[in-house]
C-alpha cells in the first residue's frame, strides 16, 4: 500500500488541486518571516496591524501531537458582475481571492478533516501566512509582485491549511524562492500604476498597492488617481499582465447582473438592510467576504471613471 501522505495527495489531485506537506516544526520560521520584516522595517506598521497581526504561529492548542502543516492550492477564477448603469452594461472584476473564500476554506478543510479521520488523524485550523507557507513549502513561488505562482494554476488560486497530527516523512521546506522569469521580465512593474512593485527589493510596497488601499475605509491619498480603479476590491493589472497566468488570466466566472435601479442603490450607499429583498439575496450569494460599504464605494469610482471616458 502507498504511503498515506502519498495517498493523501493524490486524493488532492483528484479534485484538481495541488499540495505539500511540512513539518511543524517550522512554524518558527514562518513567524520570523513575517515578524521579522515587520522589525526590519520592511512592513509598514499600520499594514502589520491590519493584515498581519492576527496570524499565530503557536502549536495548536486543541491538537496535541501536532506533526505537520499541510498546504493545498485550489484552482479559482475571477469572478465577474455585471451593472446596468445610463445604459450601458459594464462588467466589473472581483480577484479570484475574494469569492467565497470561507465557504471554500471551510469545504478544504472539513474534506481534508474527513480523510485524515478515516486514517485516525485529526487536523487543527490555523491562522498562518498561506503564501509564505505555500512558497516555502515548494507548492508555489513568489512573482516580483509578491503574489505566489503554483505550476499549472498561475495566481488563479485560493490557498487553505490544516494542521494535522499525520506524521511528516519527507520535508520539502526551503527558503522562499522567485520565479527564475522574474529576472528579465518587468511586465508587473510596468503595469502597477502606484509603482508599488519595483527592482530594488524582492517585497513590494505594500502601503502603496491599490489593494491596500480599496481595502481600507480611509480616504484615498490624493496621489491614487480615480482612473486606476478597474476591480470592485482589489487589483489584477500586475497578475494579468504576467506571462505566467497567460494561459488563466481570461478566465471568468459570471456571476450576477444588477439593474440601474440596483446600481443606482449600491452608489448611493444605501444599507443592505434596506435593499429591495431580490436585491440584497443577489448581493449576498456573491459571497464577498469584504465590507459592503467599500464595494460601494469602489463602484462608484469606476461608475464614474466610465463617465470620465465617454
Amino acid at each position: 500500500m502507498k504511503p498515506l501522505a502519498e495517498r493523501l495527495f493524490n486524493m488532492i489531485e483528484e479534485q484538481g488541486w495541488k499540495g505539500s506537506i511540512v513539518s511543524i516544526s517550522h512554524l518558527a520560521e514562518l513567524r520570523n518571516a513575517i515578524i521579522g520584516r515587520y522589525e526590519d522595517g520592511l512592513i509598514e506598521k499600520t499594514l502589520y496591524r491590519k493584515q498581519l497581526g492576527f496570524f499565530s504561529f503557536d502549536p495548536p492548542s486543541d491538537l496535541s501531537g501536532a506533526n505537520s502543516i499541510i498546504v493545498v492550492a485550489i484552482p479559482t477564477p475571477q469572478m465577474r458582475i455585471v451593472f446596468n448603469w445610463q445604459g450601458n452594461r459594464i462588467p466589473v472584476i472581483v480577484p479570484p481571492i475574494y469569492i467565497s473564500y470561507t465557504p471554500r476554506t471551510e469545504y478544504v478543510q472539513a474534506l481534508l478533516a474527513k480523510w485524515l479521520r478515516h486514517e485516525g488523524y485529526s487536523i487543527s485550523k490555523p491562522r498562518l501566512p498561506l503564501k509564505t507557507l505555500a512558497v516555502c513549502s515548494g507548492l508555489a513561488e513568489y512573482g516580483r509582485n509578491n503574489i505566489c505562482y503554483v505550476p499549472g494554476m498561475g495566481s488563479f488560486i485560493q490557498l487553505v491549511a490544516v494542521l494535522s497530527d499525520l506524521p511528516c516523512d519527507t520535508d520539502p521546506w526551503r527558503e522562499p524562492k522567485q520565479l527564475d522569469r522574474c529576472q528579465t521580465c518587468v511586465a508587473c512593474i510596468r503595469h502597477c500604476p502606484t509603482a508599488a512593485i519595483t527592482k530594488d527589493r524582492f517585497l513590494l510596497y505594500a502601503e502603496r498597492c491599490l489593494t491596500y488601499h480599496n481595502e481600507s475605509a480611509n480616504d484615498f491619498p490624493d496621489w491614487i488617481n480615480p482612473l486606476w480603479h478597474h476591480c470592485l476590491i482589489g487589483c489584477m493589472r500586475c497578475q494579468t499582465a504576467c506571462s505566467e497566468n497567460s494561459e488563466v488570466k481570461n478566465w471568468y466566472k459570471d456571476r450576477a447582473e444588477f439593474s440601474e435601479q440596483e446600481t443606482g442603490l449600491f452608489i448611493k450607499g444605501v444599507p443592505p438592510d434596506q435593499l429591495p429583498d431580490e436585491t440584497y439575496a443577489k448581493m449576498k450569494s456573491l459571497e464577498i467576504n469584504e465590507d459592503y460599504r467599500l464595494l460601494c464605494r469602489n463602484l462608484s469610482l469606476i461608475i464614474e471613471q466610465g463617465r470620465s471616458k465617454s
